[in-house]
């Protein structure tokens, strides 16, 4: 059995009672379980297991595939401030989206889970800027050795992400920076 401190930043459905969660870990990395029952009324993860939430979870290890089975689940941080503004879940959902676009599976991910971490806070209180956007592309950027610390802004980490890894940008960052400039239009008027 395996114990760690970990992110939910992903869910489907497997079945009529069971999720597949993804978790985003310092000491795993992004790895996936299966939460059997999840969604019966009655289950232990009920109300649990929701989106970018912080918890100390227990699984068992599989034997022939890398989805692991969740055994337990315990709240660290909720960050419920997250649900306040759409513009938060959306920036939230962005910066999950280039984690797993850059990071493969199953490493140890330190500095970028602390990263993430960090995010994750400030949205639970703050709507996101462009500003705050960019400094996250930048600070994974650095973390994953495509520029040097203290390199270029403006999007061009994001830039260099997409470039290093061959794959286009999730579609959430133009649409939280296309929120951002309607709340702007808005903030305006």
């Amino acid at each position: 059995m395996e114990k760690t401190e970990a992110i939910l930043i992903g869910r489907s459905r497997y079945s009529e009672t069971t999720l597949i969660v993804q978790w985003c870990s310092a000491e795993h990395g992004l790895f996936r379980t299966i939460a059997k029952g999840a969604l019966r009324p009655k289950s232990a993860f009920a109300g649990l297991l929701d989106l970018f939430v912080s918890a100390d979870i227990h699984y068992a290890l599989a034997k022939k595939s890398d989805l692991h089975t969740l055994l337990e689940a315990h709240w660290q941080n909720p960050r419920l401030g997250l649900r306040s503004s759409y513009g938060r879940v959306l920036a939230a959902t962005y910066l999950v989206k280039l984690i797993t676009l850059a990071v493969e599976p199953h490493s140890p991910i330190p500095a970028i889970h602390e990263l993430l971490i960090k995010a994750l806070n400030y949205l639970n209180d703050h709507d996101p800027s462009r500003a705050f956007i960019e400094r996250f592309e930048l600070r994974l950027a650095e973390d994953l050795g495509l520029i040097g610390e203290g390199g270029s802004a403006g999007g061009q980490a994001a830039h260099a992400i997409e470039e290093n890894f061959h794959r286009r940008l999730p579609i959430q960052r133009r649409q939280v920076l296309d929120w951002l400039s309607e709340k702007a239009n808005r903030d305006i008027s």
